[in-house]
């Protein structure tokens, strides 16, 4: 008996990276699983690599309200219910406030916040329909800890943690539940192609760079999303049952540093020391 056996669950962005991490943890569990992503390739390459049946994909945009609606139906027309509803596709292009072109400003803000509200809005009837079911978002560590030049990216993912509570509020006497998963640097194949730059100029390879990039934190590297999917099955299934309108952080710590004291220690140093 898995813990998701008779589940069936939809994600978004589910064929790469975190999406497809937490997609073959729920499969593990005995979910039946649809995923969506705008890349029909990734999409098929990825579900070929799972057991016949518990698996179908569509290829779709969640910016578009009527190709989110029909990423719904398709999950309930494969598989007869929705109970789970994982909204982790997301884009986060750089630039500070005044750099960032307007037209990419929408493409996030349409992308992580109105296409997680298009999922959520046409999901929440088919799962109050079967009798309740969960929500989970993908939001950040940038929604909580603001990252230098991604206002945007900042920006969206702090409103999911407005939404989440939101949702949770007017759905949980119906049984809907509702949480957020906020991971910090992740090991993602997206985010290691960012760091070939950083790599390069510190004459390291990609994991040295991740290192940097959280050398302050108590744990000292960034997350795999191996690592990130087994909080998603909990929250997926009846073992998280009073549990909803929460942010839950995988950060390896670092929202409890603060960043002098940090940089102070890093040298050696104590506070008082001369």
């Amino acid at each position: 008996m898995g813990r998701l056996d008779g589940k069936v669950a939809l994600i978004t962005g589910g064929g790469v990276g975190i999406g497809a991490a937490i997609a073959k943890g729920f499969i593990a569990e005995g979910a039946k699983v649809l995923i969506t992503g705008r890349r029909e390739e990734k999409l098929k390459e990825f579900a070929d690599t799972q057991p016949e049946g518990s698996i179908a994909y569509f290829a779709g945009n969640i910016r578009d309200p009527k190709e989110a609606e029909a990423m719904v139906e398709t999950t309930v027309g494969k598989f007869g219910k929705l109970n789970v509803l994982v909204n982790n596709a997301g884009i986060d292009p750089a630039g500070t406030v005044t750099d960032i072109s307007i037209e990419q400003w929408h493409d996030i803000i349409d992308t992580n916040v109105n296409g997680t509200f298009y999922m959520t809005r046409f999901s929440i009837p088919k799962m109050v329909a079967d009798g309740g079911g969960s929500i989970i978002n993908l939001a950040s560590l940038a929604g909580v800890r603001a990252i230098p030049a991604m206002p945007a990216y900042s920006t969206s993912k702090a409103a999911l943690l407005g939404f989440t509570n939101a949702v949770a509020l007017d759905y949980g006497d119906q049984n809907i539940r509702i949480n957020t998963i906020s991971p910090g640097a992740t090991a993602t194949d997206m985010l290691k192609n960012q760091m070939q730059g950083l790599a390069k100029a510190q004459n390291t390879d990609v994991y040295g760079a991740l290192g940097l990039l959280t050398r302050f934190s108590p744990i000292k590297r960034a997350v795999e999303p191996d690592e990130i999917a087994p909080l998603a099955v909990f929250l997926a299934s009846d073992e998280s049952g009073f549990i909803t309108g929460q942010n839950i952080l995988i950060d390896g710590g670092a929202t409890v540093v603060d960043p002098c004291g940090a940089a102070t220690s890093s040298l050696g140093k104590a506070w008082g020391e001369e």
